[in-house]
């Protein structure tokens, strides 16, 4: 009866917090204020506490608790396999917790640089698997007839000048980033070749247009997230007139 109550009461309750937060961000209107900050510290904190749970029930207790019960329960797959699975984990959670000790802090550096690394390994082969690889393939691709999915002859034209354009664009963007330079005239000062700076003056504008499309569409999204707040206020204020 009471969780039925309380079920019953969650929707308008989390419906008055969000128009009173709501309002508090959107004071900002008039200028910095405590209501506004206190706004903002309050979804800090939210935001942190969500992401200590997390941790908290994917990576200590997932990885740490339930591996040590089923150590002592006598898991399926032998007491060997599992200390070898959790002997890892305990060693190097307990060494980079002397990160904690001001005299200790040192001994923890090898285990920080461990993790510095198996993150920066992740991201830069994420960033090479999982965009450089793929976009070199599809403009590789661009071309192919026999990928080609048009028929007639006009939109055929149409289909291959965009894949040119897209071709340069892309090429354009690289030599932009092309850094290396060497000096024509012995005793002058090392500089790109002129061809080198012309097409690089092309990706730079194929750069510039491509942020100017991300920050319209980031615009574009905070206009809707506004609308979608004063929508939600409008809805609540109407609900509580007569």
């Amino acid at each position: 009866m009471i969780q039925e109550q309380l079920t019953q009461w969650a929707d308008p309750i989390g419906a008055v917090i969000g128009f009173i937060l709501t309002l508090m961000v959107l004071s900002y209107i008039i200028g910095d204020n405590f209501m506004f900050r206190l706004a903002i510290h309050i979804f800090i904190g939210v935001a942190s506490g969500y992401a200590v749970v997390l941790i908290l029930h994917n990576v200590l207790w997932n990885q740490v608790i339930v591996p040590l019960l089923q150590f002592y329960q006598g898991a399926p797959g032998g007491v060997l396999t599992n200390l070898v699975r959790l002997l890892p984990a305990l060693l190097l959670s307990g060494w980079m917790l002397t990160k904690a000790s001001p005299r200790l802090s040192r001994l923890g550096t090898p285990v920080l640089a461990f993790i510095t690394g198996i993150g920066a390994a992740t991201v830069i082969g994420g960033a090479l698997f999982g965009t450089l690889i793929p976009q070199i393939s599809a403009t590789a691709s661009i071309l192919d007839l026999e990928a080609a999915p048009v028929e007639q002859i006009d939109q055929m034209v149409g289909w291959f000048i965009s894949g040119l354009f897209i071709i340069a664009g892309t090429v354009a963007t690289l030599i932009y980033f092309h850094f290396g330079v060497r000096a024509r005239v012995e005793g002058t000062i090392p500089t790109r070749h002129p061809f080198v700076d012309s097409i690089a003056s092309i990706g730079q504008a194929f750069i510039a247009v491509t942020l100017g499309v991300i920050f319209a569409g980031v615009m574009a999204a905070t206009l809707i997230a506004l609308i979608e707040r004063v929508r939600f206020l409008w809805l609540m204020i109407s609900n509580f007139l007569p």
